[in-house]
């Protein structure tokens, strides 16, 4: 396996254009899996994507440069999937599933470009929208998150010096693998890359993926960036995100057909998958209220992912509810990915080993810490709160009220609607530093 000087290559960076984005494949693959039931079942929705910085004390528009910008979405928007990829898709095992994605969908992914965008500077922020049909506009999530994060960090890294940068990745190598050591302590982990949307650099993200592979080796599940998982011969990981709710919801009549959408959105998924796929990720309306209502069949499925509530508090919850269902919680799964590092990881696997299997999602902590690894300090490196976020469906605002409130999105007044109709007690609030 060949390893890249990445300090090298930013010194010696004097590309007009060093893309960022690849491959339509360097993305996460609970993208394209959500992606292929949206195709299947509400592909022409009207609906728009819009880049949030919540780390708002950062203004990005002054970091980075609008035209360098422009220049990373238009080359993107030329990417599209190779022959390769496409035989890759079609003929690589998921989850122990062949051919999870049809040949219709292939073919029409196979023809796919991401769609135009509006970029515009609002008080040091951009404001970045992609609007269009369901279908067209959803892959822009995670290529637009990791194209702004690493011009963020090549801004932070210009005039340094090639000692200086020498100096800076060597200890952030030795930071991330003392944490691989302390991983490799935990008996029976399973731990998977979920860093691909704040990621330092494209670079040093596969740096860390091949990091976790030699280090761990078994304990290392794969990682969910479809492109590193096919280079790399490693398992593609990753289930469904918050836009499918979000955007149901926004289809909805009455606030009794609202309270079914979590649910509905779990039908739809298990027409379409099985297994180790069937994962619930129960927080975009509030987990508390999810587990109240929902029906027996869902205690069935293979486990739950927890985002945003406390992983000990949340896990808590969800064991005690797989008991009131008469289920055996040592049978499922417990994913963790919300903000994680290294503690986090660790308190939670104490908590819980031998009680359930547990999963871990690494992300921005794996792929983008370098705090503190500079011989100057420099604010710039340090990773902040940055989403691209469904906000508009159907001619309406989408909701996502979350178990941390910080993270809720959506109109004020509609917030304190969905508060209402879903009833699931007083949602927290916890700072955000990822």
């Amino acid at each position: 396996m060949t390893t890249t000087d990445i300090a090298t290559r930013v010194y010696n960076h004097a590309f007009k254009l060093d893309p960022i984005i690849r491959s339509l494949l360097d993305t996460d693959v609970y993208k394209l899996l959500m992606l292929q039931t949206i195709w299947q079942e509400d592909p022409h929705v009207p609906v728009t994507f819009s880049v949030i910085n919540r780390s708002s004390r950062v203004s990005l528009a002054r970091v980075i440069d609008e035209g360098e910008l422009r220049a990373q979405l238009d080359h993107a928007r030329t990417v599209g999937l190779t022959k390769k990829e496409r035989i890759w898709l079609a003929g690589n095992t998921f989850y122990g599933k062949e051919r999870l994605f049809s040949p219709e969908f292939l073919a029409w992914l196979g023809e796919y470009r991401l769609p135009e965008y509006d970029l515009r500077v609002e008080e040091g922020q951009f404001r970045i929208d992609f609007s269009g049909p369901w279908a067209a506009v959803t892959l822009w999530e995670i290529p637009v998150l990791s194209i702004i994060s690493e011009l963020r960090s090549r801004a932070a890294m210009k005039g340094i010096g090639r000692f200086e940068l020498d100096v800076l990745y060597a200890r952030a190598k030795a930071k991330l693998w003392e944490k691989v050591v302390r991983l490799n302590a935990l008996p029976d982990l399973r731990i998977a890359d979920f860093g691909t949307r704040r990621r330092h650099s494209f670079l040093w993200h596969r740096w860390c993926v091949e990091a976790m592979k030699e280090g761990l080796g078994e304990k290392f599940t794969g990682t969910s960036n479809i492109l590193h998982a096919m280079e790399l011969d490693i398992e593609a990981i990753g289930t469904n995100g918050h836009e499918l709710p979000m955007v149901r919801a926004t289809m909805c009549e009455d606030d009794q057909e609202l309270l079914q959408v979590p649910y509905r959105v779990l039908e739809s998924w298990q027409r379409a998958y099985e297994g180790n796929l069937l994962i619930v990720l129960p927080d975009t309306f509030g987990t508390t209220s999810f587990l109240r209502r929902a029906p027996e069949w869902v205690a069935r499925w293979s486990g739950f992912r927890i985002d945003s509530k406390d992983p000990i508090e949340g896990g808590e919850e969800i064991v005690a509810w797989w008991k009131a269902m008469g289920q055996d919680p040592r049978d499922k799964l417990l994913i963790f990915s919300d903000g994680l590092d290294i503690g986090d990881i660790e308190r939670a696997w104490r908590h819980f080993s031998g009680r359930v299997h547990l999963g871990f999602g690494w992300g921005t902590l794996l792929t983008n810490d370098l705090r503190d690894c500079a011989p100057v300090k420099n604010p710039g490196l340090d990773p902040i709160s940055l989403v691209c976020k469904v906000t508009r469906a159907n001619g309406r605002p989408t909701v996502k009220l979350s178990d941390n409130l910080e993270k809720a999105s959506g109109p004020p007044s509609l917030i304190e609607r969905y508060q209402d109709v879903f009833g699931g007690g007083v949602l927290a609030r916890k700072a955000l530093a990822v």
